[in-house]
């Protein structure tokens, strides 16, 4: 196993220290939350069940016996892990390599904490080496293209894929990323944008790096 891979074993397993007897537990998605469910399947007889931020991850979760819930039927939730494609100094990140960064946002957003589990590799002084990816509308792709080019970036369509909620994914090259909240919010006033994957104003509570912690 090679030090990337070692570390994101590690951060799972430090992340699953922070789950409750009678918790429902967001799960997110990526190869190093694989190891989060891989863990989170010998305490199942101890939570209420997890909400999943993909059809992999609960197809996952399913095949470890844990019981994939829906995120209306339960309301809050105490606790959300997951990974990130980038992320800096501040806990603000990059995420939705995988594609699913609203569902992630959502859950996100319903957590009481976010703990994002990384590897070392991760970690970055300014967003924006890793391609920011933007879920868009289908009709709206090129019209939203145009304007992210007026941001300053280079987006490229994710060809032959298409997210779980049925959407089309534009990743933005090109970009330092100095204002993470401000360019949130202006990428998400542009009609037919369904999410982008800056996650400053909802950023992690907690951020694990292959066994080292760093805490709001």
């Amino acid at each position: 196993m090679n030090t990337a891979e070692m570390q994101k074993r590690q951060a799972a397993a430090a992340a699953l220290t922070h789950v409750e007897d009678g918790m429902v537990v967001g799960v997110g998605t990526g190869s190093t939350i694989r190891y989060f469910i891989d863990g989170l399947a010998g305490l199942r007889s101890r939570i209420e069940g997890a909400v999943s931020s993909s059809e992999q991850s609960s197809a996952l979760l399913r095949a470890a016996g844990i019981p994939v819930l829906d995120l209306n039927a339960v309301g809050p939730i105490p606790l959300y892990v997951d990974g990130a494609d980038e992320c800096d100094l501040s806990r603000c990140l990059i995420k939705g390599g995988g594609g699913a960064l609203t569902r992630e946002k959502i859950i996100a957003e319903a957590a009481q904490t976010f703990i994002c589990i990384i590897d070392a590799s991760k970690r970055v002084d300014m967003l924006g080496r890793f391609p920011l990816p933007v879920e868009v509308i289908p009709m709206a792709r090129s019209m939203v293209a145009r304007q992210l080019v007026e941001l300053g970036g280079q987006p490229v369509w994710r060809d032959e894929f298409t997210t779980d909620n049925s959407n089309w994914i534009l990743d933005l090259y090109g970009l330092s990323i100095r204002e993470p909240e401000a360019l949130e919010n202006r990428i998400n006033q542009i009609p037919g944008v369904v999410s982008v994957g800056l996650f400053a104003r909802r950023r992690a509570d907690q951020v694990i790096v292959g066994g080292t912690t760093a805490t709001r």
